[in-house]
C-alpha cells in the first residue's frame, strides 16, 4: 500500500471523527440506533488556489482558519446525528457557539495572564521576569484547563474518539491494513495532534511575546490577540516538521506534545474504532457514500 505521510489529519467530535486527506473531508459518527451515519465534502484549500498561501508560516494561519472552519461543521454534522430532530442545532447556533468558545479562549489563555502579571511589573520586576511569569501562567491555565475537562464524563468519550482517530492513522502511516484488530495495536499518540500543536502555540507565544514590551497593559493585550495568526503559523511550522521526520531531536522535542497527549485521548473501544476507520476510508475515497 502506498502511503502518504503528513497528508491526512483529524479531529474528534462527538461520537464520532472528522478525517480530512487531500481531496476529502468525512465524518463518520455513531447514532443512537448504532448506525454509524457518514458524511463527505469536497475539500480545496486556499493554498491550492494561491501559491503565496504556501510560503511558510502564511500556510499555517490559512491551515488555522479553514481547520476551525471545517471543525464548525463536523461538530454541526455530529451534534445533530447524535441528538434528537426537535433538539438539532442550526450552522448559525453553532458557529455562535463556536465563536463564544474562541472569546473564552483568548479571555483565559491570552488576556488573563496579561492582566494577572501587570501586578508583578508593578513590584518593578524585569521585563524578562514579567515575561517568564506570564508564560508560566498562561501554560498552567492550559495544562489546568485539559485537566479539568479531563475529568467530564461526556468528554472522555471525546478523547476516546481522539485516542481512535490517532490509531487509524499511525496504522495507515505504518502501512497496516485497516482492520478493527490491527489498528488496535497502534499508539493514540501522534506528534501532528492538535493538542501537541496547542502546546506549541503556549510555548511559542513565550518567545514571540517577549518581542514586544509596552507600559499599557491593554496594549499589550491587544498586541498579544494580534500576534496570534504568526504565533500559530510559527507552531504549525514546528508541527509540519515533526510529522515529517523521525530522528532523536525531533522526537525528544515532540514528547511533551506527546506526554500531554496522555490527557487528550484515551483507548477506545472496538466501536468507535469502526467508526474512526469509516471516517478515513470516505476521506481517502474508499466507499464514498452516493
Amino acid at each position: 500500500m502506498s502511503v502518504q505521510r503528513g497528508v491526512f489529519g483529524g479531529q474528534a467530535v462527538i461520537e464520532g471523527v472528522m478525517m480530512r486527506g487531500p481531496q476529502w473531508m468525512a465524518i463518520a459518527v455513531r447514532r443512537p440506533d448504532g448506525e454509524i451515519a457518514v458524511h463527505r465534502e469536497e475539500v480545496r484549500s486556499l493554498m491550492q488556489r494561491y501559491s503565496v498561501l504556501r510560503l511558510p508560516i502564511l500556510r499555517g494561519m490559512v491551515a488555522m482558519v479553514e481547520a476551525l472552519t471545517l471543525g464548525i461543521s463536523a461538530l454541526m454534522f455530529s451534534a445533530n446525528q447524535s441528538m434528537p430532530e426537535d433538539e438539532q442545532l442550526s450552522r448559525g447556533e453553532m458557529t455562535v457557539t463556536t465563536v463564544v468558545g474562541f472569546a473564552f479562549a483568548i479571555a483565559l489563555f491570552v488576556v488573563a495572564p496579561t492582566l494577572l502579571t501587570n501586578y508583578v511589573k508593578a513590584l518593578s520586576a524585569t521585563p524578562m521576569v514579567t515575561h517568564v511569569v506570564e508564560g508560566a501562567l498562561r501554560l498552567g491555565l492550559f495544562i489546568g484547563y485539559l485537566v479539568a475537562i479531563s475529568l467530564m464524563k461526556d468528554i472522555q468519550r471525546v478523547f476516546q474518539y481522539h485516542g481512535a482517530e490517532h490509531k487509524v492513522i499511525n496504522a495507515y502511516e505504518a502501512g497496516d491494513e485497516l482492520t478493527v484488530e490491527n489498528v488496535r495495536r497502534h499508539s493514540r499518540e501522534h506528534k501532528r495532534c492538535g493538542t501537541s500543536f496547542l502546546l506549541y502555540v503556549v510555548v511559542i507565544s513565550i518567545l514571540i511575546f517577549s518581542l514586544i514590551n509596552v507600559e499599557s497593559v491593554w496594549l499589550r493585550v491587544v498586541a498579544r490577540i494580534g500576534m496570534l495568526p504568526l504565533v500559530a503559523g510559527v507552531a504549525y511550522e514546528w508541527i509540519r516538521i515533526a510529522g515529517r521526520h523521525d530522528n532523536a531531536l525531533v522526537n525528544a522535542l515532540s514528547r511533551p506534545g506527546m506526554w500531554l497527549q496522555g490527557l487528550t485521548t484515551r483507548e477506545p473501544d472496538d466501536s468507535q474504532i469502526e467508526v474512526a476507520i469509516a471516517s478515513f476510508e470516505t476521506a481517502r475515497g474508499h466507499g464514498l457514500p452516493g
